[in-house]
């Protein structure tokens, strides 16, 4: 069970919740926060205070003040007119963990919004309650309006939802969880929809996600400096730690602990006396993304714990501010980086399997490593496979947090593009796992061709790869291996496998 407190959140308990179903309860001293804030908000309504998205329109109906007939009805509009997305079901441990996100800002109790609008989300998330969101639609400003307002529509009984693997009819999937349908009133609907929380949920998940990418990445370039013979002279953490980058001392120490043991790391195998950039500059490289994921996730639990809505109320002076903490600007460009750090490890990998299949640079090893050369093309065409992953990379690597289009008559014109970069993000991870998938499949038909001790890391990585795929003894179609090499890297079995023989690789 994860307490909601306003703080505390992090990437790893989004993806309990989002992806793994973990419980969630808000915690009383939230829950007395969102009640005085919201008793504050009731006697400014009484006093007939002007504030923004309450008793006033919103965007550029700003200065339009809402009668008092109107205030009762204007939320439920609001939420029907911003439910515009487009597109099939966006997934859903993304809804989950956006959800997750609003009850965290709630929880601050600067919000104004009802207590049994939060309660009911926790509900929703506990009893399995996911609101049908079209994937598509957001700009990142004003926060993930479109997306936010299909959650919003289950408040109302509307809208569609999942529950136990159905899509239903929202009010019906209330009615079979046994949630009460609380309603929207004054501020309900605004404050439910008003923050970057579908894009910031997304990029919690793509970290987490990358993160493991990456210590796979290292296993792959273990694997490969393996069979290439490698000098690992420039995996010493010493050289790194002189120069001073975290990343990259973390990532020397990563793969001289996946070759301990082998006769490359004793010195028992003949090496060149320097390698070429794509082998001796992988710590440099992967400890770069390392560093860029560890930005973009220090930026992303920022916003996990601020307060992103509009307006902001502060019970304690008795006043409210109108600005922009909406805005996903400080995720989605950190975000576009993270991306951009994928891709760059992706070309690396690629590099790597380039040198396993030219026998000018693989130090011996047959031809696309194949025994039968003329007769048999190995893996040349997993070549072709992995460089056409790596251009729809490198178009998508493009940043979205440049691409503002102005919007609502120019009052919103500067918006963040954060669900773009979000959206392509996962795009780019997806072709890594393929990409990875093939270094690591060439590295261990590379592996079987020498007759040398390998480290402990990197012989239980080509044992659980063996498990998956065979070596390549005659040609047969790829495609089979190829998509089973993506699962693999995907699931992780490499990575907790290689972890449960030599330890964590982020120490």
């Amino acid at each position: 069970m994860i307490q909601i407190t306003g703080t505390g959140l992090n990437i790893k308990k989004v993806v309990d919740v989002a992806r793994n179903n973990e419980k969630v309860e808000l915690h009383p001293e939230a829950l007395e926060r969102i009640k005085v804030c919201r008793a504050m908000i009731e006697r400014k309504i009484e006093a007939k205070e002007i504030m923004y998205g309450v008793n006033t329109g919103i965007g550029e109906f700003s200065e339009m003040v809402l009668d008092d007939d109107q205030l009762k009805d204007f939320q439920k509009y609001l939420i029907y007119n911003h439910a515009a997305g487009i597109g099939g079901a966006m997934p859903l441990e993304h809804v989950r963990g956006a959800m997750l996100g609003r009850i965290n800002v709630h929880a601050h109790g600067n919000s104004g919004v009802r207590p049994e609008i939060t309660l009911t989300l926790v509900e929703m998330l506990n009893k399995g309650v996911t609101p049908f969101v079209c994937e598509k639609g957001s700009v990142g400003a004003s926060g993930d309006l479109a997306p936010m307002s299909q959650i919003a529509l289950l408040l109302m009984g509307e809208g569609k939802a999942f529950y136990k693997g159905e899509l239903l009819e929202g009010k019906d999937a209330m009615n079979q969880a046994e949630i009460e349908v609380p309603g929207l009133q004054a501020r309900d609907g605004l404050a439910t929809i008003n923050g970057s929380n579908v894009l910031t949920a997304m990029s919690a998940i793509f970290l987490f996600d990358a993160q493991n990418w990456l210590k796979q990445a290292e296993i792959a370039a273990a694997m490969s400096l393996e069979a290439l013979k490698a000098n690992m002279k420039p995996y010493s953490a010493k050289l790194h730690e002189v120069r001073g980058f975290k990343g990259a001392i973390r990532s020397s120490k990563a793969i001289r602990k996946l070759i301990e043991g082998g006769d490359l790391d004793l010195e028992k195998v003949k090496h060149k006396v320097q390698d070429a950039y794509s082998m001796r500059s992988t710590p440099q490289v992967i400890g770069t993304a390392h560093d860029a994921l560890a930005y973009a996730q220090s930026q992303v639990e920022i916003e996990l714990n601020g307060v992103g809505d509009n307006p902001i109320f502060f019970p304690e002076e008795n006043l409210h501010l109108s600005g922009a903490n909406f805005q996903g600007t400080p995720v989605s460009l950190p975000m576009d980086m993270a991306g951009i750090a994928i891709t760059m490890v992706s070309v690396l990998s690629e590099r790597r399997m380039n040198r396993l299949n030219n026998p000018a640079l693989s130090s011996g090893l047959p031809a696309f490593l194949t025994k039968g050369a003329g007769m048999f093309s190995g893996l040349m065409l997993s070549q072709y496979t992995a460089d056409m992953q790596i251009v729809e990379q490198r178009i998508l690597s493009a940043p979205a947090s440049v691409q503002s289009i102005p919007a609502a008559a120019d009052q919103e014109d500067f918006v963040s593009m954060g669900m773009n970069t979000a959206i392509k993000n996962f795009q780019i991870l997806d072709d890594a796992y393929g990409i990875l998938g093939i270094e690591i499949m060439a590295a261990a038909q590379a592996l079987d061709f020498r007759e040398y001790q390998f480290g402990k890391g990197v012989q239980k990585a080509k044992e659980v790869v063996r498990k998956h795929v065979e070596f390549l003894d005659i040609d047969r179609p790829l495609y089979k291996d190829h998509n089973a090499m993506k699962e693999l890297v995907r699931s992780c079995e490499i990575l907790d496998e290689v972890e449960k023989l030599v330890g964590s690789l982020e120490e």
